[in-house]
């Protein structure tokens, strides 16, 4: 599957099969309107306060209602992280009308790349987990003299989808991987879409983490290594997910993605393993449904609950 890069965009192809996961890596904004018509006096404060927090604050918002914007523990999911602000006066003077989309869009890359990447410690990976985002000034603040960007990072989906993340990003590995057990929708142009239930038809399966650091502890290993190291390391997961599902038999191709260049150099080093099944005709993938994970042995079922201490068990009903 072919594609065309935008600013910014990140293209993740299998390693075995075509039209793997792809997100959207380019810069996105947002407006936050700080007077909220209808809202009361504690929801509009607490908008006011999140828009101007500091670097390090964490927020959140119902997808369905993006005014309802709330500072939260940076532990707890969240969507978005404040990394810090950025002045654009110098170049945005009083009688300069507020910038179109497109232009926003190269301001906030070219003024929050380098403040999001001194947040996490220097480096960046341009195909990570992390986006850099930013909140803008309305158009009404604009006019009023506010030149302020809120620079930021989230995690967003090829849609756009916002997704939530936890822990501060500033100290996370920025590898883009997702938990094993995460299945992908199946999109109209067949290709890949926002994360799914694996009873729903879906496009992949996320069968497996695996780290290169051991392989390949020193310098960047090149594509061919990668993809030697890759085969072996996710059959070995995709066979310990699945508890030895033969692939072939069900029709599944198992895939990944090498580690760019730059991914390594921002310290990247975990690689998804995923599966799933090309169309006949090569058009895209076919849809799939079902999780391959395999159920626990009977053996391993939870303990039963025990009491308390401190309380005695239950006096026996049996004779004897």
């Amino acid at each position: 599957m072919a594609a065309t890069e935008t600013i910014r965009t990140r293209l993740v192809m299998a390693g075995a099969f075509v039209g793997a996961l792809a997100l959207l890596s380019a810069t996105m904004l947002f407006s936050w309107p700080v007077s909220v018509p209808g809202a009361s006096s504690s929801t509009e404060d607490e908008a006011t306060a999140a828009f101007d927090a500091p670097a390090g604050t964490c927020l959140t918002w119902p997808t369905d209602n993006p005014r309802a914007l709330d500072r939260i523990d940076c532990g707890q999911p969240h969507i978005f992280e404040l990394t810090g602000s950025v002045e654009i006066s110098a170049d945005n003077p009083e009688s300069a009308p507020p910038p179109d989309d497109q232009a926003w869009q190269q301001i906030a890359n070219d003024k929050c790349t380098p403040n999001v990447t001194e947040y996490l410690g220097g480096a960046l990976d341009p195909f990570g987990r992390f986006s850099v985002s930013a909140l803008k000034p309305t158009d009404d603040q604009w006019r009023e003299g506010d030149r302020k960007l809120r620079c930021g990072v989230h995690r967003v989906t090829a849609t756009g989808t916002r997704l939530p993340t936890t822990g501060s990003a500033a100290g996370q590995d920025q590898s883009n991987v997702f938990d094993p057990g995460t299945c992908f929708a199946l999109t109209e142009e067949k290709g890949v879409g926002d994360p799914t239930e694996c009873e729903k038809t879906h496009a992949i399966e996320v069968v497996g983490n695996v780290d290169l650091s051991q392989a390949f502890p020193a310098e960047y290993p090149q594509v061919d290594a990668q993809q030697t190291r890759l085969a072996e390391l996710c059959a070995l997961a995709a066979s310990q997910y699945s508890g030895g599902v033969d692939l072939a038999a069900k029709k599944l191709t198992l895939g990944w993605d090498p580690l760019e260049e730059r991914s390594w150099a921002a310290g990247s080093r975990k690689v998804d393993c995923r599966v799933g099944s090309r169309l006949p005709d090569g058009s895209g993938l076919a849809p799939i449904s079902g999780t391959l994970k395999a159920a626990p042995p009977a053996g391993d079922a939870p303990p039963a609950e025990q009491p308390p201490p401190g309380d005695a068990p239950p006096p026996s009903t049996s004779g004897g």
